[in-house]
C-alpha cells in the first residue's frame, strides 16, 4: 500500500482524499501521466503503469498496439508512450507520455485481461501490421498462439472482416505462418527466414527418434523428409549442465543420420547466410525445389 492508505496506484484526486500532501505525494508517487500515480512501494511495471493511466482516461478507452502485446505476454519493447484507442464519438485524452488512436471498435475488439480493457489479441496483431516488420509479427503473432490467447478461427475471423485496414495484406500473408510451437523470438525469426525464402518451409518441433522408435528429442526447424534439422543455439545453452545435454542430443541425431545445422545470434541480421547454409545442406541430402 502506498502512503495514507492507497493503492499501489493512484490518481491525484485519491491522494488528495487520502490526506496526501504535495510533499508526501512527491515523496511517494511516480507519475506516469499528468494526474496518474505508481507507488515507489512497488516496482513501475507496465501493469502498473497502465493501472494508474486506466483512472485517468476514458473507461472506453482501451490500451492497444505494443502496449497491448505486452501486456498479452509478447516478447516487444514498450520503451515509448504507451498506447491507447479510444472509439469514434470519445473525445482523445491528451496527455504526456500517452500514444492515442481514435477509431470504430468492434464489439469483439476489446477484451479484459488482469483487470485492464486491451485490444483483443487478433484486433492488436493487426494493429501491429500496419507497421510492423514481418519477422517481429511473426515473433508476436507465434507469442500470442503459444500463451494461448489466441487462435486461428479468431485471427482468421478477424482477418476477414478487416478489408480496407491498414496492414492488412501483410496480415493476410503472415498469418498461415505463425505456430504456437515456436519456443523463443529467435527460433520464430529464424523460422521466417527460412519461409520468407526460395526453401521449402521448414516443420516446427520436429520429433527425433532413437533406436528403438522413442521420440528421444525435438529439433526447433526440420525436414524430417531429408533429416535436416535446423537449431537456434541461445545463451541458455552455455551452461555445463546444457552443453552436455546438448552434446548427447547432437550426438544421437547424427548417429541416426540427421545433419544438424546450429545458429546464433549473429546469424540473425544475415538472413542470407542462414539461407545459404541450409539451402547447402538441403541439396546435399538430395533435395530439389
Amino acid at each position: 500500500m502506498a502512503d495514507g492508505g492507497l493503492a499501489p496506484f493512484y490518481t491525484w484526486q485519491d491522494a488528495r482524499r487520502a490526506g496526501l500532501t504535495r510533499a508526501q505525494l512527491r515523496d511517494d508517487g511516480i507519475r506516469v501521466t499528468r494526474g496518474s500515480y505508481v507507488s515507489r512501494a512497488q516496482p513501475l511495471t507496465l501493469d502498473a503503469a497502465c493501472h494508474a493511466v486506466a483512472r485517468v482516461v476514458p473507461g472506453s478507452a482501451a490500451f492497444s498496439h505494443l502496449t497491448a502485446a505486452a501486456l498479452w505476454g509478447a516478447p516487444v519493447t514498450t520503451a515509448g508512450p504507451l498506447q491507447l484507442v479510444v472509439p469514434r464519438g470519445v473525445v482523445p485524452p491528451r496527455r504526456r507520455r500517452l500514444s492515442v488512436t481514435v477509431r470504430t471498435l468492434g464489439v469483439d475488439d476489446v477484451r479484459e485481461h488482469r483487470g485492464l480493457r486491451l485490444t483483443s489479441p487478433a484486433r492488436t496483431w493487426l494493429d501491429l501490421c500496419a507497421g510492423g516488420a514481418a519477422g517481429e509479427l511473426v515473433v508476436v503473432g507465434d507469442a500470442l498462439l503459444r500463451t494461448g490467447h489466441l487462435d486461428r478461427a479468431e485471427l482468421a475471423g478477424r482477418l476477414d472482416r478487416a478489408a480496407g485496414s491498414p496492414g492488412v495484406v501483410l496480415a493476410r500473408r503472415v498469418a498461415p505462418v505463425l505456430h504456437p510451437g515456436a519456443a523463443s523470438r529467435p527460433e520464430s525469426l529464424l523460422r521466417w527466414t527460412l519461409v520468407d525464402s526460395p526453401l521449402p518451409d521448414p516443420e516446427v518441433q520436429v520429433p527425433v527418434q532413437d533406436r528403438w522408435g522413442r521420440v528421444a528429442v525435438h529439433g526447433d526447424l526440420g525436414y524430417p523428409r531429408w533429416k535436416v534439422l535446423v537449431e537456434y543455439e541461445g545463451r541458455q545453452h552455455a551452461g555445463r549442465d546444457q552443453f552436455r545435454r546438448d552434446v548427447d542430443r547432437y550426438s544421437l541425431t547424427a548417429a541416426d543420420g540427421w545433419l544438424v545445422l546450429r545458429f546464433a545470434d549473429v546469424h540473425l541480421d544475415r538472413p542470407g547466410v542462414v539461407v545459404d547454409r541450409v539451402g547447402r545442406a538441403l541439396l546435399s541430402r538430395g533435395a530439389r525445389w
